[in-house]
C-alpha cells in the first residue's frame, strides 16, 4: 500500500481546516425570523473554534483581565502538541497562514536563480513578530486587548467578515439579479439555480454595510500581495501568535536531520521554504522559524532531510537581541497610558460611543476586545459596526452600534453568544430585558439614552403630523409617547398636533427611533450613550427605579 506523501497530507489538512473557517463564518449569522421567541435566535455552530484554540488570544485574555473566559482553555490542544512537534499550527491549520502559503505559491519562480533562493534565507528582520508579541503582551499587562490588531484569526475574520464578503454578496446579488432580469430565458434559469444555491450558505440574508470596509479590505490584500515579493512575510515578521508558537516550539523534540554528505548544494530546499529557516546544509536549522510545511524533505533529489524525534542536529531558536526586547517592552507598557492620557487618542466620554447589550465598563471591555468582528458579522439588523474614533485610538475597530444603518432587535443577544472573550458578556434575552415577558423583576440593560433635536422634528417644528418615533419604540409601555398640543401655523389659524415626548428611565437606547426618523440628512431623535447600565457614573437620573 502506497501512502501518501507528506506534502500531500499538509495540503490536505491546510484545505479541510480553511472550509471549516470558511464554514463557520459564513454560519455566524442568523437566517431566522428577528420576531421570533428569544429561545429560538440562536448560532447552532460553534462559530468561536478557532478562537477558543488560538494560543495567543488566550494568553491575553489571562494577561489582560487576570481571568481566562470560559473555552479558551482549549488553546492547549495546540500549545500542547507545539511543545512535542513545533509551529504545525502555522502550516498545517492556521487559516491565514494557508492564504499566504497559497497565494506565496504562486510567485514566480523563473529567470530568478540564487537571488531567488538566496532571498529565501533567514533574515534578520523576522525577529521583528517577536518584539511585536513582547510590546503586546506587556499592554495586556496593563489592561489593553490592542494585541488583537495582529491576531491572524481575528485579523482573518475582520477581513473576510466586515470587507470581503459584504463586497462578493453585493456583486453576486448584483450579476444573479442581472440573470434573473435576463430577456434570455435560458439564462434566467440559470441565474435562478444560482441564486437558490448559493442563498443558503454565500449570499446573506441582508446586504450588509461597514464603514471602514474599503480600508480593512485594502490592508488585507497589501499584507496578501506581498506574498508575491516574500513568501508568508506576515508569517515571518508580523504573526505575534507565530512568535509564540516560535518561543514555544523552542524545546520541540521533533527536529530536522540534514544528511549533508549527500548534500550537492543545489539548495533545492530552499525553492518553497515557507519559513526562511535555513534547511541548507552548512548552517543551523532555525527551529523556531520551521512551519512544517515539509516541502524542503520533498523538495530534496537526494533525500538528504527528514524529521525526526530528539534529532542531535544543531538548531537555533529565537534570536532576539536585549536591547530590542527591553526596548519592546517599554513600548508595550508606554502605548497604554498614551493612549489613555493623550487627547484627541484617548477613549473620552463620546456620546456616540453605544456598545452592545451585555458589554462590559469601557476599561474591562477595552482589555477584553480583541476587534474580530464577530459580533459585527452576527448582528442581523446592521447595527455594529468597527469603531473609528469614538473610543480613542485604543477602541479601534471595536464594536460600535450606529442606529442611523441598525436598530438593536428586541429580543436578539447573538453579539453575546460568539464574543470569543467575554468582552460582550454572554446574557439571555431575558436578562437583557427588552422582549415582552422580560426581566419584570430586574432592570433592563441600557445601551443608552434617546434625545429630541425639537429644531428639526416635524411635529415640533413645522406643525406637521409624524409619529414614527412613537410607532418604532418597542419597550412596552412605550418609552416614546405622545402629547396633543395646539399649535399656530403659518396662516394664523390653530390646529392640534400629537408632539413626541421621552420618558428615559423607560428608554433602552434601542435606536429604532433614529433608525426610522423620516428626516433623512440629520435625524430628529437621536440616541447617546448617557444612561447606560454598564457605567455607574455616565448617568444623568438621579432616580433610576422601576419603570412604571
Amino acid at each position: 500500500m502506497r501512502f501518501p506523501r507528506p506534502t500531500a497530507l499538509r495540503r490536505t489538512s491546510q484545505i479541510i481546516f480553511f472550509l471549516l473557517f470558511l464554514f463557520l463564518l459564513l454560519k455566524t449569522e442568523f437566517r431566522g425570523s428577528l420576531h421570533a421567541a428569544a429561545t429560538d435566535m440562536r448560532i447552532p455552530y460553534p462559530v468561536r473554534l478557532f478562537f477558543q484554540i488560538d494560543p495567543l488570544m488566550a494568553l491575553t485574555n489571562v494577561l489582560s483581565s487576570r481571568a481566562l473566559y470560559h473555552g479558551l482553555l482549549w488553546s492547549l490542544v495546540v500549545l500542547v502538541p507545539t511543545l512535542f512537534l513545533g509551529r504545525f499550527f502555522c502550516g498545517w491549520i492556521c487559516p491565514l497562514g494557508s492564504v499566504h502559503h497559497f497565494f506565496g505559491s504562486l510567485k514566480s519562480e523563473r529567470k530568478r536563480g540564487k537571488r531567488m533562493l538566496e532571498s529565501n534565507r533567514y533574515k534578520r528582520w523576522q525577529t521583528t513578530k517577536y518584539y511585536l508579541l513582547i510590546a503586546g503582551l506587556a499592554a495586556a499587562l496593563l489592561g489593553s486587548g490592542i494585541l488583537g490588531w495582529l491576531d491572524p484569526i481575528a485579523l482573518l475574520v475582520r477581513s473576510l467578515a466586515l470587507s470581503l464578503l459584504p463586497g462578493t454578496n453585493y456583486a453576486l446579488s448584483a450579476v444573479l439579479h442581472a440573470m434573473e432580469h435576463s430577456r434570455f430565458a435560458p439564462l434566467q434559469a440559470t441565474g435562478g439555480i444560482l441564486h437558490f444555491a448559493l442563498g443558503g450558505w454565500l449570499l446573506t440574508f441582508k446586504q450588509l454595510y461597514f464603514r471602514q470596509a474599503i480600508g480593512l479590505g485594502l490592508i488585507f490584500i497589501f499584507l496578501v500581495a506581498l506574498n508575491f515579493r516574500i513568501t508568508r512575510f506576515w508569517c515571518r515578521a508580523l504573526c505575534p501568535l507565530g512568535a509564540l508558537l516560535g518561543i514555544v516550539s523552542r524545546w520541540s523534540v521533533l527536529g530536522l536531520v540534514k544528511h549533508t554528505e549527500h548534500c550537492k548544494d543545489c539548495d533545492r530546499c530552499l525553492l518553497h521554504c515557507q519559513g526562511g529557516d535555513d534547511p541548507i546544509g552548512g548552517v543551523p536549522w532555525r527551529q523556531a522559524e520551521c512551519h512544517l510545511c515539509l516541502n524542503c524533505v520533498a523538495d530534496c533529489p537526494e533525500q538528504g532531510l527528514h524529521f525526526k524525534f530528539f534529532a542531535a542536529q544543531e538548531s537555533l531558536g529565537a534570536s532576539l537581541q536585549r536591547r530590542k526586547v527591553l526596548t519592546g517592552l517599554v513600548a508595550g507598557a508606554a502605548v497604554v497610558p498614551l493612549l489613555r492620557s493623550t487627547p484627541g487618542f484617548a477613549a473620552q466620554r463620546n456620546a456616540r460611543l453605544l456598545r452592545p447589550p451585555g458589554a462590559l465598563d469601557e476599561d474591562y471591555f477595552l482589555a477584553r476586545c480583541i476587534r474580530c468582528g464577530e459580533c459585527m458579522k452576527v448582528c442581523p439588523t446592521n447595527a455594529l459596526h468597527p469603531a473609528l474614533g469614538e473610543a480613542g485610538l485604543e477602541g479601534l475597530w471595536t464594536p460600535v452600534m450606529v442606529p442611523r444603518i441598525g436598530y438593536c432587535e428586541t429580543s436578539c443577544v447573538l453579539c453575546s453568544q460568539v464574543c470569543p472573550t467575554g468582552a460582550i458578556w454572554e446574557i439571555t434575552s431575558k436578562e437583557k430585558g427588552w422582549a415582552a415577558g422580560g426581566a419584570h423583576d430586574a432592570k433592563p440593560i441600557h445601551v443608552g439614552t434617546a434625545f429630541f433635536d425639537r429644531g428639526r422634528c416635524l411635529p415640533w417644528a413645522m406643525a406637521t403630523e409624524c409619529i414614527v418615533c412613537e410607532e418604532w419604540c418597542p419597550t412596552s409601555p412605550k418609552a416614546i409617547y405622545l402629547q396633543p398640543a395646539e399649535v399656530v401655523i403659518a396662516d394664523g389659524n390653530r390646529t392640534l398636533v400629537k408632539q413626541p415626548l421621552l420618558d428615559p428611565a423607560r428608554c433602552v437606547g434601542c435606536g429604532a427611533c433614529e433608525y426610522a426618523c423620516p428626516v433623512q440628512d440629520q435625524p430628529a431623535i437621536y440616541v447617546t450613550s448617557i444612561g447606560e447600565s454598564r457605567s455607574r457614573t455616565n448617568q444623568f437620573l438621579l432616580n433610576r427605579g422601576k419603570t412604571r
